[in-house]
């Protein structure tokens, strides 16, 4: 982690963004410098993990340690799909699988996955931890905000600073770990990376505040966002009267 544009955010996200909760990163690795989180005993969504995160704890994901096919699969370090996954997002199979129905047919879900862009870690482990516990050493991929609205406000007109083209935030239909995991790794390295809106999945938003949403940026967009800080409308009037209700 570039220690200097680490300095940089922490003092601009205080100054503009008051006692705002601090982003999560995360990255992929093969060393084992430490063990993963153990297998769970049950189904469980990794957003509601990621709280442990968000409160300074240092979380390493192997495969086994995801208790959900989603979360593997979104995360890339698995690609095996859930057994009747077309039935499951939609209308289920009656007496053996209740549907999430979030989407109208299996036939649609066939269709949405065949376009989707297949994605595999680039890593044996998955490490998110706060942002402000990242080191030197580090490199994370992508920055990943739980926001409430005014905060997202800033977020994401920061993130359209210095884009001509009105989409510098993209926010598609996922899986809330999706949308800040495997959407942010696909958008890195492109010649125009994007920022990721998500937690709208309805399966996930139990595991966040009810005002809440998630804002992922890879990494060298989050560079271009933190350095325009101090030149974009955070320096303006208009921004001290959100600014002023943030607690």
């Amino acid at each position: 982690m570039d220690l200097k544009l680490k300095e940089k955010f922490m003092a601009g996200w205080k100054k503009y963004f008051k006692e705002a909760e601090l982003p999560l990163a995360f990255y992929y690795t093969d060393k084992e410098d430490s063990a993963p989180l153990p297998p769970p005993p049950a189904h469980q969504c990794l957003i509601g993990v990621l709280a442990r995160a968000k409160k300074g704890e240092t979380l390493r994901f192997s495969a086994e340690s995801i208790g959900c096919f989603g979360g593997k699969r979104f995360t890339g370090l698995s690609q095996e799909a859930r057994p009747g996954f077309e039935y499951f997002l939609s209308c289920g199979i009656p007496g053996k699988m209740e549907g999430e129905r979030y989407k109208k047919t299996p036939e649609l879900v066939k269709e949405m996955t065949a376009r989707e862009a297949k994605f595999a870690a680039p890593g044996r482990y998955l490490v998110f931890k706060r942002f402000d516990a990242l080191t030197q050493e580090e490199e994370p991929a992508a920055v990943v905000f739980f926001a409430p609205p005014d905060v997202l406000s800033g977020l994401f007109t920061l993130a359209n600073f210095e884009e001509a083209e009105p989409n510098g935030v993209i926010c598609p239909f996922c899986a809330g770990c999706r949308a800040i995991i495997q959407y942010p790794m696909q958008e890195k390295g492109s010649a125009r990376p994007r920022a990721v809106l998500g937690m709208f999945d309805v399966s996930a938003r139990p595991f966040v505040p009810k005002e809440t949403l998630s804002f992922s940026v890879p990494m060298d967009k989050f560079a271009r966002m933190t350095d325009n800080m101090d030149e974009s409308f955070l320096i303006t009037p208009a921004w001290e009267k959100v600014k002023s209700r943030l607690s």
